[in-house]
């Protein structure tokens, strides 16, 4: 039997449960897609283990020490922050497989980039140890409070709120890995966020095309999600202890800011599925797409503003170091 949406003001709305039964075949092509494009890869390969050995404690090792990282200190930052979120993989699974169900392609999709997030985590915890990049006592207790606290979306648990909030998600999590990497001064860990932004690239497009066709569907439904999620992004390590200081350093450090994030995430999901052209909207539809218009447009501002900002600090910094 054909599921078909309900009427509201005039409009076709589409409740979670017709939505996932819609959007059914589409999740399993992509399925298929990504299988055929992604490549396994073993975790122990991107590791440094011989770098590794014992830490003080009951292992007698020696303890842990700044100068013994290979790492920048903002890449030490970044690192312990993109770990603290995969780390809550639990809480995410949780929310999806709640979210999407665990039966058919749904279900298959979701353990699968569960078990593919997974890997990611694995990696990361095990180069950070081996290589001594940072704190072990710091970052244990530091994921037991964050784990401790588990995660709970800002996406009101609407199916299209969340389809819309892990397709940038997932793109800005590839970013930050990836510009993680580049700021690491580490050629080992920036072969690994490389590996691992790979994954969620793959990750961007399924939730993306996932997306292209809910506007499809429910055109007005899917540009007010976009929107709500737009206007209100927050990464899901924000509860991270320190999350804003560490931040703010990350912004500073060029890894991910506030142009970063309009250039490099949120524009290209939104050009890409040309949200801001998309004809035949509602009256809900249209209010809704001229206000991200708006809300990119001052975000814009304010990038322009943080990049003077960050430049004049930059600046300021340089002079120090060469006055010595």
């Amino acid at each position: 039997m054909t599921v078909a949406p309900s009427r509201l003001h005039g409009q076709a709305a589409w409740s979670d449960s017709q939505l996932l039964y819609a959007l059914e075949e589409v999740v399993e092509a992509e399925l298929n897609r990504h299988l055929g494009v992604a490549k396994d890869w073993m975790p122990h390969e991107y590791v440094p283990w011989s770098d590794a050995r014992d830490f003080d404690g009951i292992m007698d090792g020696e303890a842990w020490a700044p100068d013994q990282s290979k790492v920048t200190a903002v890449g030490r930052t970044a690192l312990v922050v993109n770990l603290l979120t995969e780390d809550n993989l639990p809480s995410y699974h949780h929310e999806i497989a709640t979210l999407f169900g665990r039966d058919g392609a749904w279900g298959t999709w979701v353990h699968r980039w569960t078990a593919e997030e997974g890997r990611h985590g694995i990696v990361m915890r095990d180069y950070l140890l081996a290589s001594r990049a940072v704190d072990p006592v710091e970052l244990e207790n530091f994921r037991m409070r964050h784990m401790s606290e588990g995660f709970e979306s800002d996406n009101r648990h609407s199916m299209l709120h969340s389809i819309a909030y892990v397709a940038f998600q997932e793109l800005a999590t590839r970013i930050s890995h990836r510009n993680t990497g580049h700021h690491s001064g580490d050629p080992v860990c920036d072969r690994m966020l490389a590996r691992i932004a790979t994954d969620e690239n793959l990750h961007m497009v399924f939730y993306r095309n996932l997306l292209a066709k809910a506007f499809e569907l429910a055109p007005d439904q899917t540009m007010s999600a976009v929107r709500d999620v737009v206007v209100d992004f927050r990464m899901p390590g924000h509860g991270i202890p320190g999350f804003e200081r560490a931040a703010a350093q990350m912004a500073i450090g060029g890894i991910y800011n506030l142009r970063i994030h309009h250039d490099d995430v949120l524009q290209p999901v939104l050009r890409y599925l040309k949200v801001l052209d998309i004809g035949g909207l509602g009256p809900e539809g249209l209010r809704a797409q001229e206000e991200l218009g708006l809300f990119m447009g001052g975000l814009d501002d304010q990038a322009v503003k943080f990049d003077e900002r960050r430049a004049a600090l930059l600046a300021r910094r340089q002079a120090r170091a060469e006055r010595g």
